[in-house]
């Protein structure tokens, strides 16, 4: 479909433009794309609704500005999730770390990583995909079976001797591509929520990258707040 062309195509300008980029008009996106610009509009509409976009009044359309973040809770133990979780793992390898990672995990570039994607079901219905990245030397002889049963964290302390302690997580919405819209069993362009966490041992080291996507219609977060003199 041509929609599905244009939404493509502003999915991919918003991923490599920063916040508050201001998009071409609907003229020249409708020029540039071969289509009509209520087809343009249609697209754009759709990505406002769900926050990638912002229409200004006058102004024209612009990229969503730069998230605020707030920190929900710190210092409290994190309860388990509702429901009965399992997991089928989709992929399983080790591969050396890029620069990036390394530098997110705190390894040296090119050593090895474990790389894990694995669907995570409650009561047998897909909820989210993580993507788990941890050095490969942490878990020597850890299989694909291992992270589809029981709770990993645990197989970590008492396999491994590895007690992670806490975790900075970032939480963003999102939409659906074709692959993980295949995975979750959702249309493509469905919300999600993307949740990113970086994972630190009672050492301090960086055990486990987690990039997570979770399905916006059947996953929420709740937090509980509290408030001082200085709270607005």
């Amino acid at each position: 479909m041509k929609r599905d062309r244009v939404r493509r195509h502003l999915l991919k300008v918003i991923e490599n433009a920063d916040p508050g980029t201001g998009l071409a008009s609907e003229r020249d996106l409708a020029t540039e794309l071969g289509v009509s610009r209520p087809t343009v509009r249609a697209a754009i509409d759709e990505l406002t609704r769900t926050g990638l976009l912002v229409r200004q009044r006058g102004r024209g359309t612009f990229t969503s500005p730069r998230k605020v973040t707030q920190e929900l809770a710190t210092g409290l133990a994190v309860p388990p999730a509702e429901g009965h979780w399992t997991s089928g793992v989709v992929a399983f390898a080790v591969s050396p770390a890029t620069r990036s990672l390394a530098g997110e995990l705190e390894v040296e570039p090119g050593a090895p990583v474990l790389r894990v994607t694995r669907v995570r079901y409650v009561d047998d219905e897909p909820i989210a995909i993580e993507s788990l990245a941890l050095p490969a030397d942490l878990v020597p002889g850890l299989s694909p079976a291992d992270l589809e049963r029981g709770n990993f964290y645990r197989l970590l302390r008492e396999r491994y001797g590895i007690a992670v302690q806490d975790a900075v997580q970032t939480i963003e919405p999102a939409v659906t591509n074709p692959d993980q819209a295949e995975l979750l069993e959702i249309p493509v362009y469905a919300p999600i929520l993307h949740i990113e966490r970086l994972t630190r041992d009672t050492t301090g080291r960086a055990v486990e990258l987690t990039r997570s996507v979770y399905r916006g219609d059947r996953y929420r977060i709740t937090s509980k707040l509290r408030f001082d003199a200085e709270s607005g």
